[in-house]
């Protein structure tokens, strides 16, 4: 009898490129397996997932607005529609286990199987875990974490530090540096900044590099730039011989096969990617995210001498500074990217697809 097999996860590539690795990795583990994703309906993971080859279905889910909570009054009835409608699925397509990466639809979801008796498995991807995958923990057969010391908010019995599943093309040595930056447009034998503000976009970073652009070609980088598509018209107009600025970038494997150093938000995903690659990073965590937690990713790195942490309101006094003394010092950049090389776990996805192929024998 095939397996059966429900994924959710999604809102941001940091969620959805962790879910779809452990949904190929299931897949080679198990051909004829079915596998189903639940998503949040307008999110990014409704067009990512089909393109990818697996089905989805999405629910109306979505966020509280921090900021403007008055305008979250229908918050509560949407959730109690996504509840009913992961019930639904849940009984149609009665899988062998249910897998969460993060997102709105990951909580009602694994909710929902667990109320069901369904077996769930958690992917925490953050060194400080959110308040739902807390809760979600509580009753799940396996957590997957990518930080140590994960009991401080987990039953310690189920825990598994297994890393961050990342996309295949980060696990095997990446491109030539010279023969990138000339697919890219670059100068092949120039120091490349990759510049990384997410899928979406990083208002602070985009900003940043405006006031900074004629100082960091001043310096010496060439630039190359993922503004994300929210600020697409906004920056793209900043392109020329010496900065390519895209909204998104698709064949990430080149841009960073083509960097020197990296400028980047501090999400768990690219984090995970980044410690694969070995490259000298400096990281801006946004301050917008439930529990701070980008900033205490880029502390579990900063403090083992992995990376450069510079806090949003810190990025006028420091970027530049920090950015010339990257630049100057090779030896630096070096020591960087071999110690935050260090902390890769590059078997996450087959450990945890292990692990699930465990739990549901």
């Amino acid at each position: 009898m095939s397996k059966s097999f429900i994924i959710s996860g999604g809102g941001t590539g940091g969620h959805i490129f962790p879910a779809l690795s452990i949904a190929h990795g299931l897949k080679a583990q198990y051909p004829d397996a079915e596998i189903h994703f639940i998503g949040a309906k307008g999110k990014m993971e409704m067009t990512r997932v089909p393109a990818a080859g697996f089905s989805i279905t999405g629910v109306p889910i979505a966020g509280i607005n921090r900021q403007k909570p008055w305008k979250s009054w229908s918050v509560p009835f949407k959730l109690i529609y996504a509840l009913w409608l992961c019930r639904k699925i849940l009984k149609l397509r009665k899988p062998d286990a249910v897998i969460g990466t993060g997102g709105y639809a990951s909580g009602p979801a694994l909710l929902m199987a667990q109320r069901m008796g369904i077996p769930t498995v958690v992917q925490e991807q953050n060194s400080f875990a959110g308040v739902t995958n807390i809760k979600l923990g509580a009753k799940a057969k396996i957590i997957c974490t990518a930080y140590k010391n994960a009991e401080r908010f987990f039953p310690a019995d189920k825990v598994q530090l297994t890393g961050n599943p990342v996309r295949k093309e980060f696990t095997v040595a990446l491109p030539d540096q010279g023969e990138s930056k000339k697919k890219l447009g670059l100068d092949s034998k120039r120091p490349t900044l990759l510049v990384l503000g997410g899928s979406l976009g990083a208002r602070a970073v985009n900003q940043q590099m405006e006031k900074s652009l004629s100082t960091l070609l001043g310096q010496g980088w060439q630039i190359y730039w993922q503004c994300g598509k929210l600020y697409e018209e906004e920056y793209v107009a900043f392109t020329s011989d010496e900065v390519k600025v895209h909204a998104f970038i698709d064949d990430m494997a080149t841009a960073y096969a083509a960097s020197d150093a990296i400028v980047s938000r501090a999400g768990a995903g690219t984090l995970s990617e980044l410690c694969l690659i070995g490259k000298a990073s400096v990281l801006i965590p946004s301050p917008n995210v439930a529990e701070d937690h980008q900033t205490h990713n880029a502390r579990a790195l900063s403090e083992k001498g992995a990376a450069v942490l510079i806090p949003e309101i810190e990025l006028d006094q420091r970027f530049n500074i920090e950015l010339e003394a990257l630049y100057q010092n090779t030896k630096r950049r070096d020591r960087l990217g071999e110690n935050i090389k260090k902390l890769a776990l590059p078997n996450a996805t087959q450990d945890i697809c292990t692990l699930i192929n465990e739990l549901t024998a």
